[in-house]
């Protein structure tokens, strides 16, 4: 290993210590379950805010995005972003201030909890249901962070990739498991910063490496349809491609997995004053626009840089690794330069640790808390809840880390595991939040037409191609608000004290 690997090394370590370090300070704080899984609601609005954005974007923001903009040009990476960023700000506006009072009016830290709470399931039918659906989309989600992590790593130092993976989620785990709650969001916080940092220095270091901003624009306007919404650019062939209305419709429904996420829905009850939820919205929605246009913008210029000769040419399957790329060549300008890439690979890092630590915590929450105490009826001391609680944290992610045992594609396993939260959860989310008819038979048909659409679309419908071949968010999402609706108005009406309820926390104001 070279010096300016070991620099590397050395920087991303003294990161990964300062994470684990944060899990130290805050597993002290952790007295009950409610502290582990919500912090006791004592978020702030700048850490809420950039921790939920922090958590959303995970390593699909500095790889997966990137890697689409390099190798098709614009449209499926702009559109993307231009769903999420519509999506972020609507969760932000209509979903965050009523879920932190309707969750606080219910007494419920957990989303599985949340729904039986909030249409008094007494059978706790609703809470297994959604702990199951959680699991199930959560494993592989936390695996892509894994994945990226041991990506990073084999081709930093040509470590060999399973090795990579291994370390890098024991640390996740180690610090989750430690800290809980607060300690993923704290840290979640200082990530989004290093994250920040990395996405600028790669673009100004990027377009000077390529020749120049004219240089990038020039290369991009070389290739057919790359710089176009509605066609991209086919590499195989060199000639433009198609993209159509029905699949801008199909990338922008994107965004609809918002109201679904268990790991941002969370960021929203934890929240200490629902007051100061304006300005966390302001910051979230400005940090997620910036830094996805930045994403898009550093796939463009990496193109640039091949082109110019600064970077040896990526395979369809290695595109995702421009950023790790960039950085090793800012690496061999000198000691401070080396540094500097460490922090930008320690921004990686930040992008998936601090997905995969929310998405630790809620998968976790789901089998301690709402299959264990709940479904099962056990009952637990806060202190043994907490235990279990750890323990869960590092059973699930044994199991991500066994899916992660093979390298894949960061890209393709999110946008999976997001449509089937945002299908699963999302529909029921904006009814149970805003729909008073709403009832328990319908949240179930929705979340269980939700979830099950997402596995029959993608691997039933959507091989068919042709107008079917859409993602499988937009149509599993419409479905299951359909099932919701349509079971909720054949069943009987919620009681009178779930109605009360509802208008109770419709009347909140602050």
């Amino acid at each position: 290993m070279d010096s300016r690997s070991i620099l590397i090394l050395v920087t991303i370590i003294v990161y990964l210590v300062g994470v684990v370090g944060i899990g130290v300070r805050f597993s002290k704080t952790n007295r009950s379950t409610g502290d582990f899984y919500l912090g006791g609601r004592r978020l702030g609005p700048l850490v809420t805010a950039m921790s939920a954005e922090a958590s959303d974007m995970s390593s699909w923001l500095l790889m997966g995005l990137p890697g689409v903009a390099l190798l098709s040009g614009v449209p499926e990476a702009v559109w993307t972003a231009i769903g999420l960023a519509v999506g972020t700000y609507l969760n932000w506006l209509i979903v965050a201030k009523r879920i932190r009072h309707y969750s606080s009016r219910i007494d419920a830290t957990t989303i599985p909890e949340f729904f039986s709470k909030r249409f008094h399931d007494e059978q706790h039918i609703l809470s297994l249901i959604a702990a199951v659906v959680i699991v199930v989309f959560f494993v592989p989600y936390t695996a892509s962070g894994f994945n990226a992590c041991g990506t990073l790593f084999s081709s930093l130092f040509g470590v060999n990739y399973l090795t990579a993976m291994l370390i890098s989620a024991i640390v996740i785990t180690v610090y989750t498991t430690l800290g809980g709650f607060l300690a993923a969001s704290t840290s979640d916080f200082v990530q989004s910063i290093v994250m920040t940092i990395a996405l600028i220095v790669v673009v100004f270091f990027g377009i000077s490496t390529a020749g120049g901003w004219s240089a990038v624009v020039s290369n991009a306007q070389s290739m057919p349809g790359y710089l176009n919404l509605t066609q991209g650019y086919d590499a195989s062939t060199g000639a433009a491609a198609s993209y159509g209305g029905l699949t801008i419709a199909s990338t922008l429904a994107w965004g609809l997995g918002y109201f679904g996420m268990p790991h941002i829905l969370l960021r929203f009850m934890a929240v200490e004053d629902p007051k100061k939820l304006t300005l966390s919205r302001r910051v979230a929605t400005v940090w997620v626009v910036i830094s996805m246009g930045v994403a898009v913008l550093i796939g463009i210029i990496g193109n640039a840089m091949i082109s110019a000769g600064a970077i040896e040419a990526l395979s369809s399957s290695d595109a995702q690794r421009i950023i790790i790329r960039i950085a090793q060549l800012i690496s061999t300008h000198g000691v401070l330069p080396a540094i500097v890439a460490g922090v930008i690979l320690s921004g990686i890092m930040a992008a998936t640790m601090s997905t995969a630590d929310s998405q630790l915590l809620a998968a976790s929450s789901s089998v301690s808390q709402d299959i264990v105490r709940d479904t099962l009826g056990i009952k637990l001391s806060d202190k043994t809840s907490i235990v279990i609680a750890r323990c869960t944290v590092v059973v699930i992610a044994v199991i991500a880390m066994i899916w992660a045992r093979n390298e894949g594609s960061v890209f393709t396993i999110v946008s999976f595991a997001w449509a089937g939260f945002g299908a699963a959860f999302g529909p029921v989310v904006l009814l149970a939040l805003f729909w008073k008819r709403s009832n328990k038979w319908g949240a179930l048909a929705g979340m269980v037409v939700g979830g099950a659409m997402v596995f029959i679309w993608k691997y039933g419908v959507r091989p068919m191609g042709g107008l079917l071949d859409i993602y499988e968010l937009l149509p599993a999402f419409l479905l299951a608000i359909a099932a919701d609706i349509i079971v909720s108005l054949v069943t009987a009406a919620p009681d009178a004290s779930i109605e009360k309820e509802f208008d109770e926390v419709a009347a909140m104001k602050d």
